[in-house]
């Protein structure tokens, strides 16, 4: 072994500032591929051989939750797969009822009917998911870009954190039910004078 000597009178191994080069350059290298994953919300495509999430693994996610949207929410509720959901606010509320279902090809859908002032429509929207190395990636049908929904470490953007068990939704929904009465009731009133 062949020893330098440093300041202040200790011996120490030559090859000191090489192993930690090494060290800082492994550590870097690691930082970078982790990055290399993407932001939550980032376009990331799955590697070709990302297997489809299970039925079970679906429902395991999405079970009781409700989903925080940046205008509303959306609850998964365990009976019967009820869906009920709002969005907006003022004139552009809308809430809608439904049902949640989840395929053994890594679909989640929302099959529900949305009520606004202006009437009332069905809606069907799904999400696709697949895994690779814990990591899952969604995208929404039929022609949404993938991203990460949960890196393998769950990262602060992801959008799997916008889930909580909390039931956002119903006190919500009741608010818009009132305010949608009360419009169409003053259309009705407005459109019989």
């Amino acid at each position: 072994m062949t020893k330098s000597h440093q300041g202040g009178g200790v011996l120490q191994n030559a090859n000191e500032p090489r192993r930690w080069l090494l060290r800082t350059a492994c550590l870097v290298s690691g930082l970078t591929v982790f990055a290399g994953q993407g932001d939550a919300g980032e376009n990331a495509v799955p590697p070709a051989n990302a297997r489809v999430v299970t039925a079970g693994e679906l429902h395991a996610i999405y079970n009781d939750q409700t989903w925080v949207w940046s205008n509303g929410a959306g609850r998964m509720q365990s009976d019967g797969r009820r869906f009920v959901a709002w969005a907006g606010s003022g004139a552009s509320a809308k809430w809608a009822e439904g049902r949640w279902i989840i395929t053994s090809s890594g679909r989640l859908c929302f099959k529900a009917r949305w009520q606004s002032s202006s009437g009332s429509h069905p809606a069907k929207t799904c999400f696709v998911h697949k895994h690779h190395r814990g990591v899952i990636y969604q995208r929404k049908e039929p022609s949404g870009d993938w991203f990460i929904f949960k890196h393998a470490v769950s990262a602060d953007g992801d959008e799997f954190r916008k889930l909580t068990g909390e039931d956002l939704v119903s006190p919500e929904l009741e608010k818009i039910k009132s305010q949608l009465q009360g419009t169409r009731s003053a259309t009705s009133e407005a459109a019989t004078e």
